[in-house]
């Protein structure tokens, strides 16, 4: 077997868990492929012969790569979140194939600090112990908990209550685009909750921000009504899908 088989082979056995949280780490496929392939980089260079819990050690550096790429982004940042935001990659499932609360916590995430974030993702969604997850942050296990502690707080406090009722949900879709296609503004409005907020992320070349009111959002989608006629229903960033999947493809 050649020198760089045996290695290759056990981290092939852990590539598509450590893309799942890399990508919940950043909400970008392609960050989280960059952050995979210095996982890879890290494993090729070190010696872990007497490494006993190696997704566990590839899981952590997987976490040092996301912490620091995220504090690079946070940097980068000069607006605040409400006035420029930031929306996860889309993965796209069939109909009935994602947890409309998983997919708010993706948004969320997004307004928590880099420690936080990194602390809340590993525990919380990964079960990575306090212990392992405090060197990485740069602190105490205690410190490591306290982090976590108050994303959890803030998670708990901004993310909607999603309506779990997706046929529901389906008819409002349905009758948003129906209203689209046929220009009709007032029904738009009528489906819409007044103080609807809509949030856009247009990449870096068309920075998203904010729509607020019915009138607004409607009179977007009304100018966009060329789109609805190609337009079919999805569902968006399934974390169970993540799991299955590989983002290279969804990335194309």
């Amino acid at each position: 077997m050649d020198e760089n088989e045996f290695p290759a082979r056990r981290f092939e056995a852990h590539r598509t868990h450590l893309r799942a949280v890399a990508y919940r780490m950043l909400g970008s496929l392609s960050e989280a492929d960059d952050a995979v392939q210095e996982a890879w980089f890290k494993l090729h260079r070190s010696d872990t012969r007497e490494v006993e819990n190696l997704a566990g050690w590839l899981t952590t550096v997987v976490g040092r790569v996301c912490l620091d790429m995220l504090r690079s982004r946070a940097a980068r940042r000069e607006d605040p979140l409400e006035e420029r935001v930031r929306l996860p990659d889309p993965i796209i499932s069939g109909v009935d194939g994602v947890d409309p609360e998983q997919e708010a916590l993706l948004v969320v995430l997004e307004s928590l600090a880099p420690a936080e974030r990194l602390a809340f993702v590993l525990h919380d969604l990964f079960a990575v112990p306090f212990e392992e997850i405090a060197p990485v942050v740069g602190r105490t296990p205690a410190a490591a908990r306290q982090l976590a502690s108050r994303a959890r707080r803030r998670v708990h406090g901004a993310a909607p209550a999603p309506d779990p009722d997706i046929s529901k949900q389906r008819e409002v879709v349905d009758a948003f685009l129906a209203a689209a296609r046929d220009g009709d503004f007032d029904a738009l409005v009528a489906l819409l909750d007044p103080d609807i907020v809509v949030r856009s992320d247009g990449g870096t070349l068309r920075p998203g921000g904010l729509v607020r009111g019915a009138a607004a959002v409607a009179g977007g989608a009304i100018f966009a009504a060329q789109f609805a006629e190609v337009s079919r229903p999805a569902l968006v960033n399934d974390p169970e899908r993540l799991d299955r999947l590989d983002l290279t493809v969804l990335d194309n």
